[in-house]
């Protein structure tokens, strides 16, 4: 392996991250990029590290220029891995989602293995308030509508208005 490619060494300080820290659902891109320079990986940190793991690498993003699908924006300049279920934008469809083992250095293949037994299948601690469900993370919205009256009273209310 001659040099590796800025995608992989993205996903590789994000999966070491997790695996850290598995009490943390998510990590600062800035989080990314610091544990990507720390690892050094290659003699200087290439800036491109922190565009891959701003939007190079994003699932949900539409595609500039590669269709890779290695993490998920969780929140606000936050991210973690992917996994299947994430959102997808469809110019991304089939994009690669983990680094190819040949592609990475012979030290780091043991990730690989955990992000398909461990972090892919659900075995890995997933933090509280992490789901794997979307319609799950919808709880809690909209509790404001009734935020000054109990649930069962809107309902009444609303079917009262509405009849």
């Amino acid at each position: 392996m001659d040099r590796i490619k800025v995608a992989d060494e993205t996903w590789l300080a994000t999966a070491l991250l997790h695996r850290e820290h598995p009490d943390r659902a998510d990590f600062s891109i800035s989080e990314i990029v610091d544990r990507a320079e720390r690892e050094k990986l290659t003699p200087r940190l290439r800036p491109g590290v922190r565009v891959h793991a701003t939007s190079h690498c994003v699932a949900e993003l539409a595609p500039s220029p590669a269709r890779l699908c290695m993490l998920h924006v969780s929140g606000p300049g936050r991210r973690r891995l992917f996994r299947p279920g994430d959102p997808i934008h469809p110019a991304r469809a089939g994009g690669k989602t983990a680094p190819r083992e040949a592609d990475i250095p012979e030290a780091y293949r043991p990730l690989l293995a955990w992000y398909e037994r461990e972090y892919l299948a659900g075995i890995w601690h997933e933090p509280p308030g992490e789901s794997r469900d979307s319609l799950l993370d919808l709880r809690g919205s909209g509790r404001e509508v009734w935020a000054d009256e109990h649930a069962d009273e809107y309902i009444e209310r609303l079917r009262r208005e509405w009849s």
